[in-house]
């Protein structure tokens, strides 16, 4: 097993070279339109030349925050230590300068949907952890304050696979996408910059990626439409609100995880525990006799609160 993971490395760049020449330095392109997304951001009017002492005290102009850019030329300077490659970007007819390329991704996002929701969810998924975890507490507080039942993943679970197909399927795009991250970052910087949807357009390993999020798609309208037709709306969103928090923390653990090792043994440790626990605990064997829904014990139904020998 141990060997297998250490050819993962190798298996990535495999399946990232299938069908695709080797990625250039540079994912953008002439005529690639950004957009701003630091505070300013500043060019030098000068084209950089090898003396790089000369263009040093050249003039600048400013840009701000979500100004548009367009490309319109690149060109290397072998003699900058720093980043050798530059980048000539236009806001207007006036107001055109010069700046490394490397300043440049840090400072702008492609002017492409795709890529600016990367670009939000990259940047601020913590903190969406936090504000869902936050809700999912303050649910709980309340139900116990009440001293009702709390339908929780994994906690209180409900008698379906959706779920955990969700759980699982996340931890294994997260997964993927570290392994991208890790093995071949060039890869998804080309990806970043010029998007797509279809997974068939691209090479496996991102094609996969891309085929995974989609079945993450197909995945969260079945669990919504399944967890409404098992419980009643209030216990249905404070279940769902509990699945996004263990969503987001499952993917901010996997997409860590992925970038070491012990990631590829973390995973299918994942797998078998929540294959086994279904199959433990939802396994039904009872009929409720007067709602009809499945019961794993005799006793009181989940759902219509009949008590049952």
């Amino acid at each position: 097993m141990y060997k297998l993971i250490r050819l993962l490395p190798l298996l990535m760049l495999l399946l990232a070279s299938c069908h695709e020449e080797p990625a250039s330095r540079v994912p953008f392109g002439v005529n690639d339109n950004l957009i701003v997304t630091s505070d300013s951001l500043v060019l030098q009017y000068q084209r950089p030349t090898h003396n790089l002492s000369a263009t040093a005290s050249a003039d600048s102009v400013v840009l701000f925050r979500k100004d548009a850019l367009v490309i319109a030329q690149v060109t290397l300077i072998p003699e900058d230590e720093a980043d050798s490659i530059w980048v000539k970007v236009a806001r207007d007819q006036q107001t055109m300068g010069w700046l490394r390329h490397k300043e440049l991704l840090r400072s702008a996002v492609p002017d492409d949907p795709i890529s600016k929701f990367i670009f939000t969810f990259s940047d601020c998924h913590f903190w969406y952890f936090l504000c869902v975890a936050a809700v999912v507490i303050l649910l709980i507080a309340y139900r116990w304050a009440r001293h009702e039942s709390f339908p929780c993943v994994i906690l209180h679970d409900i008698p379906s696979f959706y779920p955990t197909m969700l759980l699982l399927t996340l931890c294994t795009s997260a997964s993927l996408y570290a392994s991208i991250q890790r093995f071949v970052p060039a890869m998804w910087l080309q990806y970043y910059f010029h998007p797509t949807l279809n997974p068939f357009a691209l090479t496996p390993v991102l094609g996969l990626f891309v085929a995974s999020v989609w079945l993450l798609l197909v995945l969260l309208i079945a669990t919504i439409d399944e967890v409404f037709s098992l419980l009643p709306p209030m216990q249905s969103l404070s279940y769902l609100f509990s699945l996004m928090g263990i969503c987001l923390a499952c993917y901010l653990i996997f997409s860590v995880a992925g970038t070491y090792m012990f990631g590829y043994f973390l995973l299918p440790v994942s797998y078998v525990f929540a294959t086994w626990r279904y199959a433990v605990m939802f396994s039904p064997h009872y009929l409720c006799g007067r709602c009809g829904a499945k019961m794993h014990d005799k006793g009181k139904c989940p759902l219509c609160g009949a008590e049952t020998e």
